[in-house]
């Protein structure tokens, strides 16, 4: 294993985006991030040992986000394919932390679930042609987000008002090859089994996105575990696999080749073990993967421990060789 520096202005450590990493993907020129607590994404350059030259993008600047440019968008996945970068938002409730310095209205505050539209999107941008330059694009959100075609979902509309940290429902990542675009969800967890629901979408010219066709359901058996980031690597899909609930590990990836007709439900000796990736108690979350080239997989890390932090304001990602 070796290890890489994310550096970030100063802009992005004041609101903490290097500690909250969530998604993460390759460009030509460098990496595209999202932080789970903005309504922005990032694109940072390799500039010869580290990556940096880092430029903000707004989501209200692409696409019309249905709670406005300064709400969180909780972004948990990023795709580029076909000229295009897709981002996810997580779909999830959430209910209301415990603090420590007044657990007199714990109770309370875990008696609070709170819904935030800006969660419940699905985004598609234009890269202009040759560059890394995002253009306006398309978004399901709002009253035709994924969830309202979930409603009636006899496996996971009973989820639908559980927070995801609940084990209710909480898309944590996205990959897209060809006309599928796979979302993989942290939770539920169903007895053991993992879901990803693979779309097919379409653009209505309207800056709206929405389905072409009924989506689909696929169970693996991840022996209890969620799926927390996906990444194509040639017809076969990573799969970063971790809690569901706020639990520290075990992580692990593995590998599942889906074919031309992806089967519904795939038991664990159709998946192989990949990495087992570390974790820490209390910090170091693996998050996000991306491909490098040459067999080189980064994983990047929510909550890093104090020694990934480095005084130049980055962060160290992983990187390890499969």
């Amino acid at each position: 294993m070796e290890q890489v520096e994310l550096r970030f202005d100063q802009a992005s450590q004041e609101s903490q985006t290097h500690t909250n990493l969530s998604a993460i993907r390759r460009s030509p020129t460098g990496l595209w991030i999202a932080g789970d607590e903005t309504a922005t994404f990032e694109h940072l350059t390799w500039v010869g040992d580290h990556f940096g030259t880092q430029r903000t993008y707004p989501l209200a600047d692409y696409v019309d986000l249905p709670a406005g440019r300064d709400e969180e968008a909780d972004i948990e996945g990023l795709a580029r394919a076909d000229g295009h970068l897709w981002l996810v938002g997580s779909h999830s409730l959430k209910r209301r932390r415990v603090k420590s310095k007044d657990p007199d209205k714990a109770a309370d505050r875990l008696a609070t679930v709170v819904r935030e539209e800006n969660r419940f999107i699905l985004v598609r941008l234009p890269l202009r042609q040759g560059t890394e330059i995002p253009e306006p694009g398309a978004i399901m959100a709002g009253g035709r987000n994924l969830t309202t075609h979930l409603a009636g979902d006899r496996h996971l509309a009973p989820f639908l008002a559980l927070p995801g940290k609940d084990n209710g429902l909480d898309v944590e990542g996205i990959a897209v090859v060809g006309e599928r675009v796979y979302l993989g969800l942290r939770g539920p967890v169903l007895r053991g089994w993992a879901v990803l629901l693979e779309l097919r979408v379409e653009d209505t010219g309207k800056g709206r996105l929405r389905l072409r066709e009924p989506y689909r359901k696929h169970f693996l058996d991840l022996s209890g575990l969620g799926v927390r980031d996906l990444c194509p690597d040639g017809d076969s899909l990573l799969l970063l696999a971790g809690p569901t609930m706020g639990l520290d590990g075990p992580v692990r990836v593995l590998r599942w080749h889906p074919g031309p007709e992806p089967r519904q439900v795939v038991p664990q000796d159709a998946l192989e073990t990949v990495l087992e990736l570390p974790f820490g108690v209390g910090c170091d979350h693996p998050e996000g993967l991306a491909l490098l080239g040459g067999g080189r997989l980064m994983v990047v890390y929510d909550s890093p421990s104090p020694g990934r932090i480095t005084a130049a304001g980055g962060v160290l990602a992983d990187v390890f060789t499969i």
